[in-house]
């Protein structure tokens, strides 16, 4: 039997810096599954229906969801895969972190420190909130910017409501908002009245930093953000559904779990409040180089997430039949949305339907010094286009 640290060198070794990732699965208890993650019907509720459906896919994730009592011990990890073997992708960094994130990420971050998602709900999700670093920082975890993309290959449909409430309206006060918390337990809080709602379209994104009231409507979403799992419902009735206070305070230290003002304190005022908030963090995509050049050499790549330090995102088209060799600045993880090719040595192919526990051939890792060398893609149909999601973390 081959010891962790020898799967992990061997498959950096025998993939030219590039490993393959299995399938990492999340319920939510509180959330409707819209089943567009192309798992199998029948494994919807693989963790047991008192857990909830699986409603989302962590992407390159060294990240253990937080998900109450009965979380599992590996919910949300990635793992790497090598022929039979199988290492977790965060025991795997710790045994070879500077050859997979290179020396100087490991140096400043000690670790991945990103991940992404595929969230993917019937109908939208509360109004909620992440903490930044100072707030997240006193339940011992890290604050969570995140960013949203809505690939149109996940999108048949928009489920029943494709709007996103984002901020706070101008005028809104801390007494409206602490009226709302106080009501939690005696009536709908009726929060949503002091957002604004806006409507979600497929190939385009948001930036969403930390402390900003949101809450995200029904089209399936790409969301790279930060290593974290920390967040508060504000919201306490959300689709006729009454929500736990325990949900609201899940990530609030004991001694102010009855103090309005702390959660309060929580929301970046100056940013829910931003007239701008449209112009500041709407993202529609943007070439990488000059179309035509791109066009020329039988690709299309534009920057899909790109107004965070502490992430991006790309999304990559080769054309059929085409090839292409192409480099970046630094490790990331990738997810094949559409088509069948080759990555590197790897065959790399979008899957039409997922058993829960499958392994299948559409996420990779990829090395720092495999992204610089650069890496062959290879799109082997002659119709059909191959469409590749890149998450990154920051630069250092």
């Amino acid at each position: 039997m081959l010891g962790k640290e020898t799967i992990v060198k061997n498959a950096l070794d025998q993939g030219q810096g590039i490993v393959r990732l299995a399938p990492a699965w999340v319920p939510r208890s509180f959330c409707v599954p819209g089943r567009r993650l192309k798992l199998h019907l029948d494994d919807i509720y693989a963790f047991g229906a008192g857990r909830g459906g699986i409603d989302e896919r962590w992407l390159a994730s060294t990240t253990k969801a937080d998900n109450g009592p009965l979380t599992t011990p590996d919910e949300g990890l990635s793992y790497l895969v090598f022929g039979e073997n199988k290492v977790l992708l965060k025991e795997a960094i710790e045994i070879c972190g500077a050859e997979i994130l290179g020396v100087a990420m490991m140096a400043k971050y000690g670790g991945w420190p990103m991940f992404s998602k595929f969230f993917d709900n019937q109908e939208p999700l509360p109004l909620h909130i992440h903490h930044n670093d100072e707030f997240a920082e006193n339940v011992g975890q890290k604050g969570k910017p995140e960013a949203y993309y809505f690939p149109p290959q996940l999108n048949p449909h928009g489920g029943y409501f494709p709007y996103t409430f984002f901020g706070l309206n101008p005028g809104v006060s801390r007494d409206d908002i602490r009226q709302c918390l106080q009501n939690w337990e005696t009536a709908d809080n009726e929060i949503l009245q002091y957002s604004k709602a806006y409507q979600l379209k497929p190939g385009t994104g948001w930036n969403v930093p930390a402390g900003i009231l949101h809450a995200p409507g029904s089209l399936l979403t790409y969301e790279p953000q930060v290593a974290s799992d920390v967040f508060a419902m504000y919201q306490n009735i959300a689709w006729d559904r009454y929500l736990p206070r325990d949900l609201l305070i899940k990530d609030v230290p004991e001694a102010h779990q009855d103090d309005v003002e702390y959660l309060l304190d929580i929301i970046d005022w100056e940013r829910n409040l931003d007239p701008d908030f449209h112009a500041r963090r709407f993202m529609a995509p943007k070439p990488t180089r000059p179309i035509g050049q791109m066009h020329d050499a039988g690709y299309e790549e534009n920057d899909i997430v790109y107004k965070s330090e502490a992430f991006s995102a790309k999304e990559l088209t080769v054309f059929p039949g085409r090839d292409v060799i192409l480099c970046d600045q630094g490790p990331y993880g990738l997810i094949v949305m559409q088509g069948t090719g080759r990555f590197g040595p790897h065959p790399v192919e979008a899957p039409s339907l997922i058993r829960f526990g499958q392994m299948t051939r559409d996420e990779l890792f990829v090395s720092a010094e495999a992204a610089k060398n650069g890496i062959k893609i290879t799109n082997a149909s002659d119709c059909e286009n191959l469409v590749i999601l890149k998450h990154f973390g920051p630069e250092v």
